[in-house]
């Protein structure tokens, strides 16, 4: 069994597959980058080498330093650009700008998943730590940014990132976000403990992509953490079940 498949399938003991369900769900919140689109396309990989690159330019370093940083800031900070504002007081919007131009050609168009997007009750917004712009681009892509209502990305949190509960207040206010009728869809793990403490059902999109512990510490999972309460490595899959079906 693949490793994607053994967390989909993971459930606590005794647990009911409607905890937490989404019949009261009119809020779906989606993370951006190997969350909206499947981690397979390696695209966020350009994402991040832009990152190491823009970190050795700014601050005179080589790469490979450069890199270490890089990682260093993300796993202590949450982020790359939370290290770099606190550390070095870089602007975040050069940085944004600069590790977002990027070539969007390994994303194709989600037809499926713009159709069960169009049918879930309620409103679509997606919450990214990255730029508006990189969201737009990539939902835009997708063939789904007509059906989000709207994006609240880093800047508009002022640039407190997930997975602070910070982020997660400024963005339920910004939106009035009422957290009981609310989903979150996050690749990243610990990116649902706060969503799960406000009250909102959670859900895991595995990712292929795994360079931070909190990921790699899925592989020693026996059961789902009590603040995720559905995982699954098919988002548009997923989705289907949860559309409510049309009555005869």
């Amino acid at each position: 069994m693949s490793a994607a498949r053994q967390i989909a399938l993971l459930r606590r003991p005794g647990a009911a597959p409607a905890l937490r369900g989404f019949a009261n769900t009119r809020v779906w919140i989606f993370d951006l980058d190997n969350t909206l689109y499947p981690s397979t396309c390696n695209l966020f990989a350009e994402v991040d080498r832009r990152m190491g690159a823009f970190i050795a330019q700014h601050l005179d370093v080589p790469l490979e330093h450069a890199r270490y940083l890089q990682k260093r800031y993300y796993h202590d900070y949450g982020t790359t650009l939370s290290g770099l504002i606190q550390l070095h007081r870089i602007d975040p919007h050069a940085f944004l700008e600069f590790v977002h131009d990027i070539d969007l050609t390994p994303l194709h168009a989600a037809p499926e998943l713009a159709g069960v997007l169009a049918a879930l009750p309620g409103r679509r917004i997606i919450f990214t730590n990255g730029s508006r712009r990189h969201a737009e681009r990539v939902a835009e892509k997708l063939g789904v940014l007509h059906l989000i209502e709207d994006i609240c990305d880093i800047a508009a949190c002022e640039f407190v990132a997930k997975p602070s509960p910070d982020a997660f207040k400024r963005m339920t206010d910004r939106h009035g976000v009422a957290p009981a009728e609310a989903a979150m869809f996050e690749d990243m793990p610990h990116n649902l403990e706060s969503p799960h403490a406000l009250g909102m059902t959670t859900v895991l999109v595995h990712s292929d992509y795994q360079d931070h512990p909190a990921q790699q510490q899925m592989r020693k999972w026996k059961e789902l953490p009590a603040y995720i309460h559905h995982a699954t490595d098919d988002l548009t899959a997923f989705l289907t079940t949860v559309v409510p079906q049309p009555r005869l």
